[in-house]
């Protein structure tokens, strides 16, 4: 399993759009431009970037006009038995890969000021009280909204499935008969990430290796 990570910078923005942009799919471009803040486009450019670095690592060649997305929008390359997931918050985008066969997910979030009363409504009673009853109820939360996260995503069908439908205890959920477990990831302070998948998680086994922007304008 490999988790590559970036850090979105200002001051390469630029010359990282000047490199890369034409070498992408009419659609994505347009859509990219679209955005109207430049940390949203690095961020989604960075995890495109990404992909492509993580699957040349298990010595697959990508072509992004054969990203294909399923119905609930997790994108994927056909005819490619490389799993990968995405996930950004804050300044950081992070990718999951496997070539094992296995359903993957990933979620990353940025600590920051939530009224965590306000999603109340998403939580099982048990979650309600391992939240409200910690010493950090904030720090409680986010542990649990990526775990949550990392799990939906895993089973391919995102929030479709509700919050308040499943629990994670111990690090393992059941969600329509299918076993998921979790793992928390440690990248950056002030981050919380974790990852999801329908086997049992060997943390020795998860290569996590950072990439700064400026080494994608060196390959």
């Amino acid at each position: 399993m490999l988790l590559l990570y970036s850090k979105i910078q200002e001051a390469k923005h630029e010359i990282l759009l000047g490199t890369y942009l034409n070498s992408f799919p009419k659609k994505y471009k347009e859509r990219l431009l679209r955005y109207q803040r430049w940390e949203d486009v690095q961020l989604s450019l960075l995890g495109r970037l990404l992909i492509k670095e993580g699957l040349s690592y298990f010595d697959k060649k990508v072509d992004f006009e054969n990203l294909m997305f399923t119905e609930y929008d997790r994108p994927y390359f056909k005819d490619n038995d490389v799993q990968f997931n995405v996930s950004h918050s804050g300044e950081l985008v992070v990718v999951i890969f496997t070539n094992k066969f296995v359903d993957i997910g990933i979620d990353i979030e940025k600590s920051h000021n939530v009224k965590v009363t306000e999603f109340r409504g998403q939580m099982t009673p048990y979650e309600e009280q391992k939240i409200f009853n910690s010493e950090c109820p904030q720090e409680e939360f986010f542990k649990y909204w990526t775990q949550k996260e990392a799990v939906l995503k895993a089973t391919g069908r995102g929030l479709s499935i509700p919050l308040e439908s499943f629990e994670i205890k111990n690090n393992i959920t059941s969600i329509e008969t299918r076993t998921f477990f979790v793992s928390e990831i440690d990248l950056q302070k002030e981050y919380v990430c974790h990852i999801s998948q329908n086997q049992k998680i060997i943390s020795k086994e998860i290569i996590v290796k950072e990439i700064d922007v400026k080494e994608f304008l060196t390959l």
